[in-house]
């Protein structure tokens, strides 16, 4: 069992969904993005996601391609990245990387997954990479037990959400909107239909991401997903504090503690 799963069944044995917490990395910069991660897992994050800054992000509404902008003009490298999923890791909480495909594929496939390996990191997420174009990163994947995790969303077929429930390991990411990030707010009564085909495919548990920002709204998600995906709101609550690191981080642990409680509502 990877330690994803086993962070999604701690929060089931506990009666409530998992909250899976995103930041790209090096967003402000390489160090302040550990310090705001770690910051996320003190405060009530039961998963981790690092973003690879990516120039061409097709699902990233302008808030994250805005963090991720600062990282890249600063000249983050995927070096730097997996430094941070170490740094993460060693908190002991599941961390997988989001990334576009073409950095790994640029980075190399074989490369990229043992390196990932070799820092504590859980696995990845690939927005857009879809299971019958991924053989070489299932086959890199499944040699070292990383997570796959792959994306349904509301216009998914039923057909394409068994085959890639399927090839996922760890969790489904279910995308709780058409559209990109942090641009619309995601419901209960909109998503709800989405996680019911889902789990009709597999037992692995469904995480529900894209519009989330508010310890009410994670509560409402919670009550028919097993996890809560949370990006866009922790990326703007870090830019609306420029310059003030030790402000950021407070406002950054207070939403955190929000939807960590809400989760548990």
């Amino acid at each position: 069992m990877s330690t994803t799963s086993t962070a999604f069944e701690k929060a089931r044995a506990e009666d409530r969904a998992a909250l899976v917490g995103y930041l790209p990395a090096g967003f402000p910069d390489v160090e302040a993005s550990i310090a705001a991660l770690r910051t996320m897992v003190a405060a009530g994050c039961d998963v981790i996601e690092i973003g690879l800054p990516y120039s061409d992000p097709v699902m990233d509404g302008p808030i994250i391609q805005a963090a991720a902008q600062q990282a890249l003009d600063a000249g983050i490298r995927t070096t730097d990245v997996l430094r941070v999923v170490e740094a993460v890791a060693a908190t002991g909480t599941p961390t997988l990387v989001m990334t576009y495909w073409n950095p790994v594929e640029r980075y190399g496939v074989e490369r990229f997954a043992q390196d990932l390996v070799d820092a504590g990191g859980a696995g990845l997420i690939t927005p857009d990479l879809t299971p019958d174009y991924a053989p070489e990163w299932m086959a890199a994947a499944d040699a070292r037990d990383l997570d796959k995790v792959f994306l349904v969303s509301p216009s998914s077929t039923d057909e394409r959400i068994a085959l890639t429930t399927a090839a996922s390991r760890g969790f489904v990411y279910a995308t709780g909107i058409m559209g990109v990030t942090g641009t619309k707010q995601a419901t209960a009564a909109g998503v709800a239909p989405l996680i019911a085909r889902t789990k009709a495919t597999t037992d692995l548990p469904v995480g529900v991401g894209v519009g989330v920002s508010s310890g009410a709204q994670a509560a409402d998600l919670a009550s028919y997903a097993d996890g809560v995906i949370v990006g866009s709101a922790f990326v703007r609550t870090l830019l609306d504090h420029p310059g003030d690191r030790a402000a950021g981080l407070a406002a950054l642990a207070a939403l955190t503690e929000e939807l960590a409680g809400g989760v548990r509502a």
